[in-house]
């Protein structure tokens, strides 16, 4: 397909004294300085807040003794948020005119994704889903709002295109009613059959076209993403930990795991952001695929923080959880982290074998940390460490050898 390049209105080339409320008309994939604009980075701060609910809840779970049940109800609610965030960003990408009603369409995404924070404890502890239903309901009208304004704006397979994804979020909102109206043993099935058909809205709605989304936009919002729920991670540690030395004057037994969580943490940041991704996003396929790994990027990321907050409240005695589980609440996601960020990221700018293994043996070393209990973050957060300066220094290596220039610094 070959975009239409539709000028931003604010940019230089927007053509003077247009509607307020002109249609929405998609914009050029070869668009240059394309960025995030503020309307985004506030839509993923408030999306932040319902991830952080999520993450709280998981913790009380983990910490009460119902791991299975948990982790159940925490990829339920990260679904909900991390598709409705992954929707919008894809569209605003094809479709962002930054009008009036464009605007005012977002803000209430974003109120519904405040609605469904709001339900988060509910739908955790008495499994009552009305209120995250209602939440996400608001999000998924509001998109479909937004896809049939493109719809009128356009024409012919573009037309087709808007549509079929109008219907197919509206059918499959209809089909989340099951997890308020089936008996609660069903509602596991429910969330399986409902993700899966969501998930097949995208590629059904773009089979004969597909909309025009910037790759380097995309990659951009990715990351942008990526370090908010890295921040969320470290604010609850950092809570979690300072709750820990004011109420059991346990700085000793904390330290460690503060320091381990900061290693794993930042290690996270470097190996995510050290390849330039924008480049291998050439068509739907590539994308729908890195897109869609992205839930376990995220989900693991935020999980990370809930594990360090698990493994604060068993050294200072504030659960009866063994040091094992502890420990695996944070080496779990961290190597779950590490191999998906491989597998999205990494292995396609990685040369000769040495590189390629770095991330895969990291996590499985990172697993073999939980067996040390109480040294378990510490270590794991050394490992990711290693695994950063060993990528560096093969990185560089190869560079020498190939005598080119090498690669941006510390490709992990």
């Amino acid at each position: 397909m070959t975009p239409r390049s539709t000028p931003h209105p604010t940019s230089p080339g927007a053509p003077a004294g247009r509607s307020p409320l002109r249609g929405l008309t998609s914009r050029g994939r070869e668009e240059a300085h394309r960025v995030a604009s503020p309307l985004e980075l506030f839509f993923d701060l408030c999306f932040v807040v319902a991830i952080a609910q999520a993450g709280v809840q998981l913790v009380h779970a983990v910490a009460e003794g119902h791991t299975g049940e948990g982790i159940l109800n925490y990829a339920m609610i990260f679904f909900a948020i991390w598709w409705a965030w992954m929707n919008f960003t894809w569209f605003a990408s094809a479709y962002d005119n930054d009008d009036t009603l464009y605007r005012v369409v977002t803000l209430v995404q974003i109120a519904g994704v405040l609605v469904l924070a709001a339900g988060v404890s509910q739908a955790f502890q008495a499994h009552d889903f009305l209120v995250v239903w209602l939440g996400y309901a608001i999000m998924r009208l509001a998109m479909v709002a937004q896809w049939l304004r493109a719809a009128l704006s356009t024409r012919d397979a573009e037309r087709r295109v808007a549509l079929r994804y109008a219907g197919g979020v509206l059918l499959c909102q209809v089909g989340w009613l099951g997890l308020l109206v089936l008996p609660e043993d069903a509602r596991a099935w429910v969330f399986l059959v409902m993700a899966v058909l969501e998930m097949c809205v995208p590629p059904f709605a773009e089979r004969d076209r597909q909309t025009s989304w910037h790759p380097h936009h995309i990659s951009e919002r990715y990351g942008l993403f990526t370090i908010i729920v890295l921040g969320e991670s470290v604010a609850a540690a950092t809570v979690a930990v300072r709750s820990g030395i004011d109420e059991h004057d346990a700085l000793g037994e904390l330290l460690p795991i503060a320091v381990g969580g900061l290693l794993i943490v930042f290690a996270a940041w470097w190996i995510y952001f050290v390849v330039p991704i924008h480049g291998h996003l050439r068509s739907n396929r590539q994308a729908f695929l890195w897109g869609y790994g992205h839930y376990l990027i995220f989900a693991s990321a935020a999980a990370i923080g809930a594990g360090l907050e698990v493994a604060v409240e068993q050294a200072v005695g504030k659960t009866d959880l063994s040091a094992l589980a502890a420990s695996a609440a944070v080496t779990l996601p961290t190597a779950l982290y590490l191999l998906t960020v491989w597998a999205l990221h990494s292995r396609f700018y990685k040369v000769g074998i040495a590189q390629q293994l770095v991330l895969p043996t990291a996590a499985l070393l990172v697993i073999a940390c939980t067996f040390l209990n109480d040294r378990a973050v510490p270590a794991a957060g050394a490992v990711c460490a290693l695994a950063v300066a060993a990528g560096t220094t093969l990185t560089a290596r190869a560079a020498r050898t190939a005598g080119a220039t090498a690669p941006p610094a510390g490709q992990g």
